[in-house]
């Protein structure tokens, strides 16, 4: 069935700013679409109002009107360009509230403006809690018991019934917003009021708890001809009760049995089914010994389809577009492979992990706990042949003083334990430090209700680093099998007590280098044409060195606060220019949500933590004529020095291009840059410097409290202080070690 031919302008809607909850993902689910219809022919008006994306950039539509994202707004801009149709899913909660809003104000009715893909009755099945219970109860679904309740009154009438804890979800809002765990009254008063805030319809679920089950995520898609396929499953590392935005991801699945599997495959399609969705749909699940239940279903494309389509190689939003106007599964080309239609489903011969990164070192003060309610501004993802490797390099992708062997507190053990119990963003490395401590898997697992097989994992890599520590002799194989497990030289010198420099020189000299494998959507059974690369430790390379004249761009890893979006902008526009001047291009980046990490975006692209070492790598495997790191926010620039030291120390033809390092190094230094105004006779606020806290104590008493103190090579701002008093000064010193490099 070709495209319809009546569909000829079709408005696309986009989420607006960036908010916890709704990031990146919808610049590049938005910027996808736009070029899959005007592919089709079809021209394209664009609405947001977020000027540091792609989606927003004048060649991507044909009219984009930066406006706010308002339904009155919108309905000018409908009553002016006439569209055909309109895209909803695809802007995140905002683009889905606005439509349906417009389609209630009788806006879409009065302009015949058709929602194109998923209908309108599928987005109000979804959203509103209570069609959403009664169409899985019509379809004899499990789904956890529920009541929707419109005031505190009824909330604890409910709970009467439901016992405590209860699971609170409001309707139609974004990341959780608004929901959480009620254990007790106050806590179900407190949060039923605030969601009933700020659901849009006025409306919240109260559900029994499933807390501690498996959850498990289906990305699944639909065709208007009922033709499905599940383009992944998504494992999470914490059990139910921690929004899936905020827990570790895996994929594929790593705990589910076959028959399992099977199971919760045919729900999930007996689900999008039912819900008639076309396009894109996100379904969750709570599995516990062979029984499950439905949580949620997202009835759009959300920041679980931008990993599933980082992970997979297969571009959902794209696939999405094309459905909206009328194209069928098997007529839409799979791009990456060139070959085979979007019906074929995706497989993989790897092992991904995603991992959130929260704001909490802009925030020291805040609550660190984890609920259903998002708190993460980012993420970042790995890619491996293990769950290790893929697990520790996720690691090294977060861009945060903390790692595996390094970067810990002092936790006591009731810390320890409290710290296992509880949901935070140091569960991770807690769980490490109990297995090193000679806590049992079976200890750890009943603590924090995370599955047995993952804490085994974690232990594997505490037992090669004490195998490590009891003999420092590093031949080839034991080497091999440390990079294997995704362990940095960094990690490896600082347990072997050696320099990371002389492990990376006895890699090289004893061949242990890294070889690079394709995601091409189908695990090798046709030739990808635009695949995308990661490293692991194995003897067959598939990446084939181009003898063109290239470049390597330096992204800007998760998004957090005081590095955004901006920095993917300023990446994807630097790759335009180099392919302007017939230079290949290529892209090393870690953040599933971003145009920059899109499979075509770049003539090359590596999925890879952004460290010195993984940098190093892909620049050695390439010999590219330059790398260029001003586009990729703080991250990049502060590789720059240590990354020219490394290409002088190596000898390679490789050089640092734009502005020098050196220079770099001036501005981002406080101290030199201080000494610069000086010369320049430039006047400044009466300074100094200070590398310990006796020499920040002489400092502050010449100049008088209360000072401003900060650190150098930070993002954002990131550890700066007004300081009143020595004890306040001795604190901050102690921050600011830790974050500057």
């Amino acid at each position: 069935m070709p495209k319809r031919e009546e569909i000829k302008k079709v408005l696309v809607i986009g989420s607006g700013p960036i908010q916890i909850g709704q990031a990146a993902e919808f610049d590049f689910s938005g910027s996808q679409a736009c070029r899959a219809l005007r592919e089709e022919g079809v021209q394209v008006v664009l609405i947001n109002s977020n000027p540091a994306t792609i989606m927003t950039d004048f060649e991507m539509a044909d009219v984009i009107y930066i406006e706010p994202l308002v339904a009155d707004v919108v309905a000018r801009i409908i009553e002016k360009e006439r569209p055909d149709g309109i895209v909803a899913g695809l802007g995140g909660q905002t683009a889905l509230n606005i439509t349906a809003e417009l389609a209630e104000l009788g806006i879409l009715a009065t302009y015949n403006v058709r929602v194109l893909g998923t209908p309108l009755e599928a987005i109000y099945n979804a959203e509103d809690r209570e069609r959403f219970k009664q169409t899985m109860e019509r379809i004899n679904e499990p789904i956890p018991r529920g009541f929707t309740v419109r005031s505190v009154a009824e909330a604890e009438e409910v709970s009467a019934e439901l016992g405590l804890p209860i699971i609170v979800r409001p309707s139609y809002t974004l990341g959780g917003a608004g929901g959480g765990i009620a254990r007790t009254l106050e806590d179900l008063r407190t949060i039923v009021s605030y969601g009933l805030q700020v659901s849009r319809i006025h409306q919240v679920l109260l559900e029994e708890s499933v807390l501690g089950w498996n959850e498990i995520e289906y990305e699944v898609m639909r065709d208007a001809r009922d033709t499905c396929i599940t383009i992944c499953n998504m494992e999470n590392l914490d059990p139910v009760g921690i929004h899936t935005g905020e827990s570790i991801v895996v994929t594929p699945s790593q705990t589910l049995s076959d028959e399992d599997h099977q199971m919760l495959r045919s729900a999930a399609i007996k689900i999008i089914r039912a819900l008639e969705v076309e396009g894109g749909c996100n379904i969750q699940f709570a599995l516990k010994e062979g029984e499950y239940r439905v949580i949620e279903v997202n009835p759009r494309v959300s920041r679980s389809s931008a990993l599933a389509s980082k992970a997979t190689g297969y571009p959902i939003a794209r696939v999405a577009a094309k459905i909206a106007i009328g194209l069928q599964l098997d007529e839409i080309r799979n791009d990456v492979t060139k070959e085979t239609p979007a019906s074929f489903e995706p497989a993989i011969d790897y092992v991904v992990v995603k991992i959130p990164r929260w704001p909490f070192d802009k925030f020291p003060g805040a609550d660190r706990t984890l609920t259903t309610s998002m708190k993460s501004t980012g993420e970042v993802m790995a890619i491996g042949r293990t769950f290790e490797e893929a697990l520790q390099k996720a690691l090294r992708s977060l861009d945060v003083d903390k790692g595996f062997g390094f970067g810990y507190d002092a936790w006591s053990e009731t810390e320890l334990r409290y710290l296992l119990e509880t949901p935070t963003d140091d569960r991770i490395f807690a769980l490490y430090e109990a297995l090193k401590r000679g806590f049992s898997v079976e200890e750890i697992a009943e603590l924090s209700g995370i599955d047995p097989f993952f804490i085994r994992k974690i232990e594997t890599i505490v037992r090669a680093e004490a195998d490590l520590e009891t003999g420092n002799d590093l031949d080839s194989q034991r080497l091999k099998k440390l990079k294997r497990m995704g362990f940095a030289d960094e990690q490896i010198a600082e347990i072997a007590g050696r320099s990371s420099e002389e492990i990376a020189d006895l890699r090289r000299e004893i061949g242990v280098i890294p070889t690079y494998k394709m995601v091409d959507t189908c695990a090798a059974e046709f030739e990808a044409k635009t695949p995308y690369f990661y490293s692991t430790y194995e003897d067959e390379c598939e990446l084939k060195p181009s003898t063109r004249k290239k470049v390597l761009i330096v992204g800007a890893g998760p998004i957090r606060i005081g590095q955004g979006i901006e920095f993917d902008y300023c990446t994807v526009h630097a790759v335009k220019a180099l392919k302007e001047e017939g230079i290949e291009a290529h892209i090393i980046n870690n953040n599933p949500e971003t145009v920059s990490t899109d499979y075509d975006t770049s003539d090359t692209l590596f999925f890879e933590p952004l460290t010195l070492e993984d940098v190093m790598n892909v620049i050695e495997k390439e010999n590219y004529e330059g790398v260029m790191v001003q586009f990729g926010g703080q991250t990049s620039v502060n590789l720059a020095v240590p990354l020219k030291k490394e290409l002088e120390r190596i000898g390679a033809k490789t050089v640092i291009m734009g502005t020098d390092p050196e220079h770099m190094d001036v501005a981002e230094d406080r101290e030199r840059f201080s000494k610069l105004l000086h010369q320049l006779e430039i006047p400044q606020a009466e300074s100094g410097y200070a590398t310990s806290v006796g020499g920040a104590k002489d400092v502050a008493s010449r100049i008088g409290f209360p000072v401003l103190v900060r650190p150098s090579y930070v993002l954002g701002g990131r550890a700066m202080q007004i300081v009143y008093d020595d004890n306040e000064l001795e604190r901050y010193m102690h921050e600011a070690v830790r974050v500057s490099k």
